[in-house]
């Protein structure tokens, strides 16, 4: 997590925060966010702390998004759609070819980020007297969104290699009782995968809602839990198009579920939510879905490259399915942080979150960035054991 002065460098006062009637259970809180090249002092010409796509668009694809946003620039005058209908058309079609589930538009939706789209579900499904279960480490913005919408939260622990035992996750369903759960497959920041035996056996023992977290899916191998829709009603799979299509500044995220589902989520979505400009960039985005995509491999091969060279310099690396990894441990895990950035590589800090003490995650970037990486650790030396 973030300090203040993470956050645009702003800094707040003994006036500040503690000057206001917050509410009481978001006092001693800090905003989430990870430190960006150019902010705060920090510069780094690899930057790989955020799990984005290193591989920018095509002239092509610049060039159909400067067409379609120009078109959608001359009706800034009304407001967008508010419902996304021909975006979420698209999203269901690309889905659909994706994960060979039969989907209809009304069965998908989309917001600001799958970020948005998770605080709806914890403002139509959680809320005050409601809790919301995860399995720890996952991902830091799960319990966020849950008390930031008044819902309660409650985690059960990973096993020691981070991975979901299915006894252990229905036992944690069955004594909870939770209004939400949720599921990530690959995790973050582990990277590590949840089969759909784990996730059918999670909606069978639960009588709410379940979740499952798809935002690295285009990086993984097997079947989505998408393909369970029809025989588990109050299942939802959230998705985004941050991560694989590389579109990270449009802020677009997505999910699916039943159409009743879609409809309690609009009843908390914000009126025009989702932008003129953002709907027509994802869709320009997904009819370049082919090209998009086939930076993928190129992706996972430099992932698999960090990881045996990381694995050579004698540390560990948790096996992943997604576009990042988890190596360490450190027993200096910040010392470790600060000697990678003062060398132009920013890697991610997350040793202060649950069960991950000593460890660092460090995304794929291109061959370039990911040889200044393995470079500048193999020059740590000493520092890193």
């Amino acid at each position: 997590m973030p300090t203040r002065t993470d956050v645009a460098g702003a800094t707040a006062g003994p006036d500040g925060l503690a000057a206001l009637p917050l509410r009481d259970d978001l006092r001693g809180l800090t905003p989430y966010g990870a430190p960006q090249s150019g902010q705060g002092g920090i510069g780094s010409p690899a930057q790989l702390n955020v799990n984005e796509n290193p591989h920018p668009p095509s002239s092509s694809l610049v060039a159909d998004l400067t067409q379609a946003v120009g078109a959608a620039a001359a009706t800034l005058n009304r407001y967008p759609d508010r419902e996304a209908l021909a975006l979420r058309a698209d999203l269901a079609t690309y889905l659909g070819g994706r994960t060979g589930a039969v989907l209809d538009p009304s069965q998908v939706w989309a917001a600001n980020g799958s970020n948005e789209v998770l605080q709806q579900v914890c403002q139509a499904f959680g809320g005050p007297g409601r809790v919301a279960l995860g399995f720890e480490p996952s991902y830091s913005m799960h319990p966020l969104l849950a008390r930031a919408t008044g819902t309660g939260w409650v985690a059960e622990r990973r096993a020691p290699d981070f991975t979901l035992d299915l006894d252990a996750a229905v036992s944690a369903v069955r004594r909870h009782r939770p209004a939400v759960t949720f599921l990530t497959t690959p995790n973050n920041p582990t990277g590590t995968v949840t089969g759909l035996d784990v996730v059918e056996a999670v909606c069978e023992a639960s009588d709410a809602m379940v979740l499952v977290d798809e935002a690295y899916a285009e990086f993984a191998g097997g079947p989505s839990a998408v393909t369970l829709l029809e025989r588990h009603p109050r299942l939802m799979v959230s998705r985004t198009m941050s991560k694989a299509f590389a579109l990270a500044g449009a802020r677009v995220g997505y999910l699916a579920a039943s159409p009743a589902v879609v409809d309690a989520l609009r009843l908390v979505r914000l009126p025009y939510h989702l932008s003129a400009l953002t709907q027509a960039a994802a869709r320009v985005a997904l009819a370049h879905a082919d090209e998009l995509l086939g930076t993928v491999e190129q992706v996972k091969e430099q992932r698999d490259r960090m990881a045996r060279e990381i694995t050579a310099l004698g540390l560990r690396v948790v096996p992943t399915e997604s576009n990042f990894l988890l190596f360490g441990p450190f027993a200096r895990p910040a010392q470790v942080w600060r000697a990678l950035l003062d060398r132009g590589v920013l890697v991610r800090d997350v040793s202060a979150g649950p069960g991950l003490s000593g460890w660092l995650r460090v995304n794929a970037g291109t061959r370039d960035e990911t040889t200044a990486f393995l470079s500048a650790l193999a020059d740590l030396g000493d520092l890193r054991t």
